[in-house]
């Protein structure tokens, strides 16, 4: 910024700076000063910071658990996510598949991450895109195979294109190794584009094969399309035959044909060829289920009915119950980036309860939400923002945010920030105007306490369908107390309460794992009951003697509840003596809730008020100009690391 020159020595100086550091938003400033009353809204803590050799022992730990599940006669190929398109030649930001980056930490496009559990040295191989200086031009920087494997701890390392033939090779049981060029990285060592690499298997002593089979069993770097001898001669040993291949392909790579069990220091690959002779081997592959994920595995799905439609002796199964088995159970590592991300969005939401009296519309406070999340860095959200004010409210996955705000609706607003493909899940329904009337406090108090019991159903053994039993008998029990229900034995307490109370959280926000799953320490899920009152809800009711009868004995409750949309959600981690709730820095209850937007309400306003005199206050102290925006931001926190 230009300032002009001044004669009031120092005082003016540190009058404006002083000023420039009160903007900082009140709920940024780390520690309360002495005597200074804590922020109501909560700063998200720094994000987690993990150093190479934490991460990379972590990502090695989880595919060696894989790999125990895969067996040594199993393959796993695991693709990474495809560009999506928005429309025409417009993609949406990429995003990489979970699983995929649950074993690697890569997000780069057209990966392949192949294990070989029974293979005698190399079992994991990362297939990956030769940088392409053009591409990065207009797309930006790629992996090269260092990075990769400084990311992932993956050791070997080849050009993408060399998966196919590699697949074509093991769909025939014949090893496959490429050329130097096709190998980015091997070993502990980096192969230059012409350069040698290391033989995929130790040499084969000479006493077990004779000269020439010993110089075969590796071929040399073949000339493409060239013919080559076909050399053939007998083990000392068993007497069985060792071929090398007769000719060199177009794919001008080393391959190995033929090779006898008994020879099994030549491939490593003799486990997974003799179980493939007996039909015994498996390919494994994410082979969608439901219709989310067979949008999102249209490749997956094209590679399993071509391997299905041919005799190989591999039998193509889904690999997805072995990551639910891996997920569902979160590390240190995974907990401390899901807590970040609940973190962000306790502070998004904070902010939001206290900007919302000053907004006119719905996506004005989704606005304040996903500012937040951006400001914190975060990857953005981890699922479209529900930002609903009154009779919106009532729709669960009320996307629009079209809807105006007024002063004496609730607002609900379900929201969750991702950080490091970690999701939060957090809901929160509150007044515009700070207070609550007594209608909505009814309505509250009944979700709230079913939350309350949903929470004490969670420990070690529980599930899911406990969890929701608990919340719904209080449910019930409140619907029938507030003249919603007239029997809380039947069904009734559908028509206000259709949805159930818990799903898996983590890398997803509607995470693996099957609803029966017994809790253990580690698993996260949420807790989310609700209760929703449309202002149509009664119109759609069979015409008959019955129906006529409940509409006639709820009306009373409807009209005076008509309208009403509440659902409390909060992220709970399942401990070793019961539970920890990681969103409980978000108020819940009515006098917190109020007494926090009270406060919340005044810092907000304080955040926009203060920047609007900064201008005037430096002119005063000899500034022509204050570049208020930049003042603010510098003194943003970067949270990413």
């Amino acid at each position: 910024m230009k300032i002009r020159k001044y004669q009031r020595g120092i005082v003016s100086t540190v009058l404006l700076f002083s000023l420039a550091g009160s903007l900082v938003p009140i709920s940024a400033r780390a520690e309360s000063r002495p005597n200074e009353p804590t922020p109501a809204i909560r700063t998200a803590p720094p994000a987690p910071v993990f150093d190479d050799t934490e991460r990379v022992a972590e990502l090695a730990a989880r595919r060696q658990r894989l790999a125990e599940q895969i067996g040594p006669k199993g393959v796993l190929v695991l693709f990474s996510a495809e560009p999506r398109v928005y429309t025409n030649d417009v993609d949406y930001e990429f995003r990489q598949e979970n699983n995929f980056y649950y074993l690697t930490h890569l997000k780069q496009k057209g990966a392949t991450l192949v294990l070989l559990p029974g293979h005698a040295q190399t079992r994991e191989i990362l297939f990956l895109p030769r940088r392409d200086p053009a591409a990065e031009t207009w797309t930006g920087y790629m992996y090269g195979p260092e990075q990769a494997r400084k990311l992932s701890g993956v050791a070997e390392i080849w050009e993408a294109k060399e998966f196919e033939p590699f697949m074509r090779a093991l769909r025939t049981r014949r090893a496959y190794r490429p050329e130097s060029k096709g190998v980015l990285l091997t070993g502990a060592e980096q192969t230059a584009a012409n350069g040698t690499a290391r033989p995929m298997t130790p040499p084969v002593p000479k006493s077990e094969l004779s000269t020439a089979a010993a110089q075969s069993a590796i071929p040399a770097r073949p000339v493409t399309g060239q013919s080559q001898p076909n050399l053939t001669t007998t083990n000392a040993a068993t007497g069985t035959n060792v071929s090398a291949s007769a000719t060199t392909q177009a794919t001008s790579s080393a391959i190995i044909t033929n090779v006898p069990a008994a020879a099994s220091n030549l491939t490593g690959f003799e486990t997974l060829f003799a179980a493939m002779t007996q039909g015994d081997a498996t390919l494994y592959l994410l082979i969608p289920g439901g219709e989310g994920e067979s949008r999102e595995y249209k490749q997956e799905q094209k590679y399993a009915a071509q391997w299905a439609q041919s005799a190989t002796g591999l039998n193509v199964r889904n690999a997805f119950p072995m990551f639910t088995e891996l997920r569902l159970r979160k590390s240190p590592m995974e907990l401390k980036n899901l807590q970040h991300a609940i973190d962000v969005t306790v502070e998004a939401l904070g902010r939001a309860m206290g900007y919302a009296n000053r907004a006119q519309w719905e996506y004005e406070v989704e606005a304040e939400v996903e500012y937040t999340f951006k400001r914190r860095n975060a990857d953005y959200w981890g699922y479209p923002s529900i930002v609903g004010c009154g009779p919106n409210a009532t729709t669960l996955h009320y996307e629009t945010s079209q809807g105006n705000i007024k002063s004496g609706d609730l607002l609900l607003m379900d929201v969750g920030a991702e950080y490091n493909h970690y999701t939060a899940d957090v809901t929160r329904s509150f007044p515009v105007s700070g207070k609550f009337t007594p209608a909505q406090a009814e309505i509250y108090n009944a979700v709230l306490a079913a939350q309350e019991a949903g929470m004490k159903a969670t420990r070690p053994g529980a599930s899911i369908p406990e969890v929701h039993g608990a919340a719904l008998e209080v449910i019930k029990d409140g619907l029938l107390r507030l003249g919603l229900i007239t029997d809380k034995n039947s069904d009734q307490y559908r028509m206000w309460f259709m949805h159930g109370t818990s799903h898996w959280l983590g890398m997803n926000v509607h995470d693996v794992g099957g609803r029966a799953t017994k809790f253990e320490p580690g698993m996260v899920f949420t807790n989310e009951p609700g209760i929703y009152i449309r202002l149509d809800a009664l119109d759609y009711l069979p015409d008959t003697p019955e129906s006529q009868k409940f509409k006639a004995a709820v009306m009373p409750a409807f009209e005076k509840y008509k309208g009403i949309g509440v659902r409390i959600e909060d992220d709970i981690l399942v401990t070793a003596d019961g539970y920890r709730n990681m969103s409980e820095a978000l108020p819940r209850t009515i006098p917190d809730i109020e007494n926090f937007i009270a406060r919340a309400q005044k810092e907000m306003r304080a955040n926009v008020e203060l920047p609007s005199l900064l201008p005037k206050l430096a002119a005063r102290h000899g500034f022509v100009s204050v570049a208020t925006g930049r003042t603010l931001a510098m003194r943003e926190v970067k949270h990413r690391h």
